[in-house]
């Protein structure tokens, strides 16, 4: 799924100057605890998330997250958004909750994108 259709179906709000034409998101997984992120997301994947902090943006970076999406209309700081200009991170805005913001995005074919457990 391309970002911008992700940005669409959620009624999203770019926070970001990075460009969203090219950027394909291969699945999503929503999590407040940046400790479960790292343990289970796959790359290529959005973030949905109601923590507003650089810790977001700094976790995206190391686990090759392609877009940050905050719930509940949360907003992050400018130092935040500052951060994911620089590493070329998409912040967006969504005033759906959580729950309902996994479901749209499943609903239109966006698969979870957490690691299997065995």
């Amino acid at each position: 799924m391309k970002l911008s259709e992700l940005v669409f179906l959620i009624e999203g709000k770019i926070l970001t100057e990075t460009p969203t034409d090219n950027h394909e998101i291969s699945g999503a997984m929503g999590a407040d605890l940046m400790s479960d992120v790292l343990a289970s997301i796959q790359p290529e994947a959005a973030l949905l998330t109601g923590l507003c902090n650089p810790q977001v943006v700094r976790t995206a970076q190391i686990a090759d997250i392609r877009a940050v999406v905050f719930v509940r209309g949360k907003q992050p700081d400018q130092s935040t958004i500052e951060l994911a200009n620089e590493e070329a991170i998409p912040l967006i805005s969504t005033d759906f909750g959580m729950f309902e913001t996994c479901g749209i995005l499943y609903a239109a074919g966006l698969p979870g994108f957490e690691k299997e457990r065995h």
